[in-house]
């Protein structure tokens, strides 16, 4: 005869794991704050906020909520208006008007896929993706109007500099600028050697950034019109870039973030396991950065 015995399971470090804010699990996509409060976003609908009121209750400690559904958020944006929206992989965009206390869903009635979101300056809401699509509501997100630049491409990033000024890029090397507040667009050039920009931000009308794989950072002084390789020490992926009145960073795997100081990248160092960072928010200490296996660190100057 045999005869044994099981021990207990023991489901301790899960429920202390469980009775984080924020978790190993978690796999944070992106950043935005208001004039009130810090919000990060990812996988299975997580939203996290955080007051920026040093006195406020919450501050320094982000509170956790699951949107119903549990939808793959992949950007988030702080509009003029202090609301704030973001866009799921599921084409549905979220809407709070109460510092992301709640969340209203509106679908995006497309059959394209969508990567990117911005608030315009004259309050329009903005999609972009697939098939270098580019989908704009002028109603916070009831009814969408949709355009496409007829190019077999996908659009990762948009952004308006002002209320006439916008720039569009995405796979192959897109760039698309339009000069009368999205109405019409104009397609620029390509980048180098058919890039795909993992993201792109212009810091003026002029000057612009874009970064991808292989530790790719690519720049213009033209608008557009023409771009060069900035070297980097790097050769991992690069996912994100943020302008700050300290300097110009971008970030991406390995825990990379690098910051441009005169005309070169230098490494920053960053006290987290080897995981992806892909957004960065400007803090008054500092920097925050968010990324993959729940990193979500403040990072003094």
């Amino acid at each position: 005869m045999l005869a044994g015995c099981e021990a207990p399971l023991d489901l301790t470090g899960v429920e202390q794991e469980q009775g984080k804010s924020i978790r190993r699990t978690d796999q944070l996509q992106a950043l935005a704050a208001n004039d009130r409060v810090q919000i990060a976003v990812g996988n299975d609908g997580l939203v996290l906020t955080r007051s920026k009121e040093p006195r406020a209750i919450g501050h320094d400690h982000w509170l956790r909520q699951t949107l119903p559904g549990a939808p793959g958020l992949i950007d988030v944006e702080a509009c003029a208006d202090n609301s704030l929206i973001a866009l799921s992989f599921d084409k549905q965009l979220w809407r709070s008007d109460d510092d992301g206390a709640s969340w209203q869903a509106f679908a995006i009635p497309t059959q394209e896929n969508l990567l990117d979101l911005t608030c315009a300056p004259d309050g329009r809401y903005w999609a972009v993706g697939s098939f270098s699509t580019l989908l704009s509501s002028d109603d916070q997100g009831r009814n969408w109007q949709e355009n496409s630049l007829n190019e077999d491409a996908m659009l990762t990033s948009i952004q308006f500099i002002d209320d006439a000024l916008a720039y569009a890029s995405g796979e192959f090397g897109l760039v698309a600028r339009s000069l009368d507040g999205g109405e019409s667009w104009e397609v620029l050039p390509p980048m180098l050697d058919e890039f795909y920009p993992q993201a792109t931000l212009f810091t003026d009308a002029e000057s612009g950034w874009s970064v991808g794989l292989d530790g790719t950072v690519l720049h213009t002084t033209d608008g557009g019109e023409s771009w060069q390789l900035s070297p980097t020490p790097v050769a991992a992926p690069l996912y994100g870039l943020l302008d700050t009145h300290d300097g110009l960073y971008a970030l991406g795997e390995n825990a990379t973030l690098l910051k441009h100081e005169g005309s070169r990248w230098t490494p920053v160092p960053v006290a987290a396991r080897p995981v992806y960072l892909r957004a960065a928010l400007a803090t008054a200490e500092g920097l925050l950065v968010a990324g993959g296996n729940g990193t979500l660190l403040s990072l003094k100057r």
